[in-house]
């Protein structure tokens, strides 16, 4: 009953009312974001989402779009910005996704969506993850984040899908808020790029 009414109108009703109260950080954000990535303040890219359906992840861009000699996208931490760094560690960036919770193709609790291109890369266990709607924040979120493998993420990604309840729910949002506070678990752990290594089937 949960899992299937209450949850994801908790999450539309909890999504609006959201992007309600931060408005002004939204808008704020947004108007910066613009002037540092010359007029572009959002990054939309395909992720993967429940049963394999494919959707447009929306987030704010941190990242410049500078490029080499070559043509080719400077390293991460070249294109990051002072604005973007900012909204990267205090997890800002992931506030337009509320936009997403709206449309019915994420919640505000569960497994991160992953990039489309991952979806003919999972095993019979990895693809349990898509059984539900993908998360702004969830179980390895709190675990780890981008400390932990992938495998390890999606273990617990699966373990979360297996006991997800509203108390559940509750506790990885209240422990998200904590977190919120706290940058160490944004990058890996001896990692110089901004993005985590891709995933390959095996990692």
């Amino acid at each position: 009953m949960y899992q299937h009414f209450f949850k994801p109108l908790l999450d539309k009703l909890s999504a609006i009312l959201g992007l309600i109260i931060i408005s002004p950080i939204f808008i704020l954000t947004t108007l910066l974001l613009a002037i540092a990535n010359k007029g572009k303040p959002f990054f939309i890219q395909e992720r993967g989402g429940k049963n394999k359906t494919i959707f447009k992840i929306i987030k704010f861009k941190t990242m410049n779009d500078k490029k080499d000699a070559n043509g080719n996208l400077l390293p991460d931490k070249q294109r990051l910005t002072k604005i973007g760094n900012f909204v990267r560690n205090t997890s800002l960036d992931e506030i337009p996704q509320l936009i997403n919770i709206i449309k019915g193709d994420m919640s505000l609790i569960g497994p991160r969506p992953m990039l489309a291109e991952y979806l003919s890369v999972y095993n019979d266990h990895q693809i349990k993850r898509l059984n539900v709607k993908p998360g702004i924040t969830g179980w390895a979120q709190i675990n780890g984040r981008n400390n932990l493998t992938f495998n390890k993420k999606f273990d617990l990604d699966i373990w979360y899908i297996n006991n997800l309840s509203f108390k559940l729910d509750i506790k990885i949002l209240f422990l998200t808020l904590v977190k919120i506070f706290s940058t160490l678990d944004v990058n890996q752990d001896g990692n110089l790029e901004v993005t985590a290594e891709k995933f390959n089937g095996k990692n």
